[in-house]
């Protein structure tokens, strides 16, 4: 009988690994896109794409990298504290990484907010009467930034309900599944602002 269940949960498991892979993969076919999109503009109006990006907060950028590679390593914490049994680290640890979650929305919301201030934003008199470079630079920035922004607040959801669950030991040493994967979307957003961050923070 022991074997069967082993039998019969290891499909599911794997399943459900195989299902969060594909579901990544359209995840980063779609930034990737966007990582295109923004290629062909930045050959086309490189001076403009430079001086954009010289106007934007790197003390942000850089808080807000290192705030996600702080979470990436707590998010991997979690899970490995959890496959030992030490159900009360795994938690400490989801709670770091819901709270940098929630820390790098904060600098980005204060970030955007300065800019939209100036009247910096897509189609405002202002920005369109920089010319068109710069109004694509800003165009694609809010776009991606804004897009990864969502990821992240997704993440922070699906983080919290993964808390829910491992306080109500539905996450466990033996059942993790869910928390593993969700440290596999954790990491895609974070991977996703590693490339963000050098391409309108830190344009030469």
């Amino acid at each position: 009988m022991s074997n069967m269940s082993i039998t019969e949960h290891r499909p599911d498991y794997e399943g459900s690994r195989l299902g969060m892979w594909i579901f990544l993969f359209t995840e980063m076919l779609l930034f990737a896109g966007l990582f295109l999109l923004y290629s062909v503009f930045r050959t086309r109006y490189s001076p403009e794409f430079h001086t954009s990006s010289v106007e934007l907060s790197r003390t942000a950028g850089t808080v807000n990298t290192i705030i996600l590679l702080t979470s990436s390593l707590t998010m991997a914490l979690s899970i490995s504290v959890i496959k030992s049994g030490r159900r009360g680290m795994s938690l400490l640890f989801q709670s770091l990484t819901v709270s940098l979650g929630i820390l790098f929305l904060v600098n980005k919301y204060f970030e955007w907010g300065a800019k939209l201030w100036h009247g910096i934003y897509p189609n405002s008199p202002e920005l369109l009467q920089r010319g068109k470079g710069k109004t694509m630079f800003y165009g694609l920035y809010y776009l991606m930034t804004g897009l990864h922004g969502l990821h992240v607040l997704a993440g922070v959801i699906l983080l919290t309900i993964m808390f829910i669950m491992t306080v109500n030991n539905r996450i466990n040493r033996e059942q993790y599944v869910r928390l593993e994967n969700s440290g596999l979307y954790w990491h895609l957003v974070d991977v996703v602002w590693v490339y963000l961050f050098p391409v309108f923070y830190l344009i030469n």
